[in-house]
């Protein structure tokens, strides 16, 4: 009987205290730590009550009953029941080293590029961007995207009580469409990105005025990551403050299935620090995970 694996992390047999995440049709280049196990405090030094030794016994063949459920759990997810490598029983899913483009390497050690403040690490679409100076990665966002942001906020001129950032980057995997071309996926996803940006924010708050009108500056193919993908470009006006440059640029994954990659840039207007040239070096500088070249851009190109 067969059945179809849901998305998730699962056991990679291929490297002992790692987990690798499948996400539904192959697997991907996203590895971590498997989770540790909560500890349980040690009892106080000395003699203990009567009533506290059977507590303290308790707990402990408690805690050794989930430790062998955990382990019976590990071995059925590691074995299917035919006795081979995969996910979930009966799922014929492949394992990590039969599956193309998927890496066996385990999680990146500590100072690796996942705590490198200078590499933002996207583990689920297998992409690195170099962070520019001046910018941050922040620890949690609104929408849990992979981001990178300028350093430092400003009240947004639409909405006093919000704050706003000059020049943001975002990664995310494209959803909700049924296209595969990457020149229109990038041409449906622009009117998006510009919302978030300089439309209306997650509370029904407009924090620059609302978006008046928008100039499309840039339509054209480019090369991501050794792989062909497309951008569109355009100047924003808004209702308060300067406005700004929104980006959408899809590119196909390199992991996995293939699934198309979003990376979104907003840039405010009239900052000296934000020319549209960085746009193009930040897509410039992205590259696969484990991809020690300074990019993509120039790589063989991949349908």
């Amino acid at each position: 009987m067969s059945h179809a694996t849901p998305p998730g992390w699962y056991p990679d047999v291929n490297v002992p205290g790692t987990e690798r995440w499948w996400d539904g049709t192959a697997w991907t280049a996203h590895t971590r730590a498997v989770p540790a196990p909560l500890s349980v405090p040690h009892p106080p030094a000395g003699p203990a009550p009567a009533g506290a030794r059977r507590t303290t016994r308790a707990v402990v063949l408690a805690t050794a009953g989930l430790a062998v459920l955990a382990s019976a759990v590990a071995g059925f997810l590691v074995l299917d029941d035919d006795g081979g490598r995969g996910p979930g029983s009966g799922a014929g899913a492949p394992s990590p080293t039969a599956t193309a483009g998927a890496s066996t390497a385990a999680p990146s050690p500590a100072g690796g590029p996942d705590e490198n403040p200078s590499v933002l690490v996207d583990q689920l679409n297998g992409v690195t961007l170099d962070v520019p100076e001046g910018w941050e990665k922040p620890e949690h966002t609104l929408d849990d995207t992979s981001t990178m942001r300028t350093v430092g906020s400003y009240t947004c001129p639409g909405d006093s009580g919000n704050f706003c950032y000059h020049g943001t980057v975002t990664v995310r995997t494209a959803g909700g469409t049924d296209l595969t071309d990457m020149k229109e996926l990038a041409e449906q996803d622009i009117g998006t990105a510009a919302d978030h940006a300089y439309g209306e924010d997650f509370t029904g708050g407009l924090p620059h005025g609302g978006i008046r009108s928008h100039e499309q500056l840039a339509s054209r193919s480019v090369t991501v990551a050794g792989r062909t993908g497309h951008l569109v470009r355009w100047k924003v006006t808004t209702g308060k403050g300067p406005g700004g440059y929104v980006q959408s640029l899809v590119f196909p994954s390199a992991v996995g299935s293939e699934t198309p990659v979003v990376v979104r840039f907003a840039f405010d207007a009239g900052q000296e620090d934000l020319p549209l040239s960085l746009m193009d070096t930040v897509t410039e500088g992205i590259r696969p995970i484990g991809d020690a070249t300074n990019g993509g851009v120039g790589s063989t190109v991949a349908p």
